[in-house]
């Protein structure tokens, strides 16, 4: 019989350019749930925050917000930001190219993911956040 469990992850954020290694809090909800096999559904609720996958070292880390700043830069003008005066359109266009969530399988209790693979969350707002990260868990 498949089972859903549903966790809730939370932090706080420096603002943008702050990216955080969630794997070891997705894996300690893993545990948590007993489930074997299955899959974990990793959601940002809100629209200036993304997940996804990277090595999780300092090369990357400096790597990834210059590549997001060569794509959708801080400095140019964006339709958003003259409609809400937030200044964030960029973090909305960064979200959206990266996406709200990402899948994972997971076997014998444990995430299947590559030896220099961690899950990331990316702050692209232009403030500090108290993030929240929806974690469902289906499997056996």
């Amino acid at each position: 019989m498949k089972t859903v469990v549903s966790k809730e992850v939370h932090f706080r954020t420096k603002g943008v350019d702050d990216i955080i290694d969630i794997t070891p809090n997705v894996g300690d909800e893993l545990r948590k749930t007993g489930l074997k096999s299955g899959t974990v559904t990793v959601f940002v609720p809100g629209s200036t925050g993304a997940v996804t996958t990277i090595e999780y070292e300092p090369g990357l880390l400096k790597d990834m917000p210059a590549f997001m700043e060569k794509l959708i830069p801080k400095t140019k003008s964006y339709a958003h930001d003259k409609t809400w005066g937030d200044d964030n359109g960029y973090a909305h266009l960064r979200a959206a190219l990266l996406g709200p969530s990402l899948t994972v399988p997971f076997n014998n209790g444990k995430m299947i993911l590559g030896t220099w693979q961690q899950i990331i969350f990316l702050e692209f707002d232009n403030r500090s956040r108290q993030r929240r990260l929806v974690l469902q868990f289906m499997g056996v």
